[in-house]
């Protein structure tokens, strides 16, 4: 009895492994809703219009300071800062959704009778087991079309 409330008495190590991993949760999930957000904002035609007022004002304040490399230099940097943030938000957005997709095709697999539940995670596959599947279903297609050609011959047209 002692024994079993010791091995289940938490240590100093577990309760700091817990706080790194709640620490570590909120900010994955905090990212998450940061991302969502900021991709629905980002990909939406008010900031498209609002990034073309920005290169405008931008070209317009060009004479101002003539044509300088400090001016260019501000377009350079703000371009290349806003492309390295916005290529984490949007491959994570990408990864959501393909995950999101994934899930989805293969509940119907799993639900659908008579498919075949070895098409359940594919994305787990090597690139040569792909290649073997791919091969596969080029193989029934060819079938189903030849089977399909081979009917179609022998039908009158009008019944078709």
């Amino acid at each position: 009895m002692l024994n079993d409330m010791l091995n289940h008495a938490p240590t100093k190590q577990t309760k700091r492994n817990e706080q790194e991993r709640d620490f570590f949760c909120v900010v994955r999930d905090a990212f998450r809703s940061f991302a969502q957000r900021s991709s629905s904002v980002l990909g939406s035609a008010w900031s498209f219009c609002g990034a073309v007022l920005i290169i405008v004002l931008w070209l317009v304040t060009g004479p101002t300071f003539h044509f300088s490399d400090t001016w260019q230099l501000i377009i350079n940097t703000a371009t290349t800062v806003v492309t390295f943030l916005m290529v984490f938000l949007i491959q994570n957005t990408q990864n959501r959704d393909a995950k999101a997709m994934h899930l989805k095709l293969d509940e119907l697999i799993r639900a659908v009778k008579g498919a075949r539940n070895q098409l359940v995670d594919l994305e787990n596959l090597s690139d040569d087991e792909l290649k073997k599947l791919e091969k596969q279903f080029q193989r029934l297609r060819k079938e189903a079309e030849n089977n399909r050609t081979a009917f179609d011959l022998g039908q009158p047209a009008n019944s078709r």
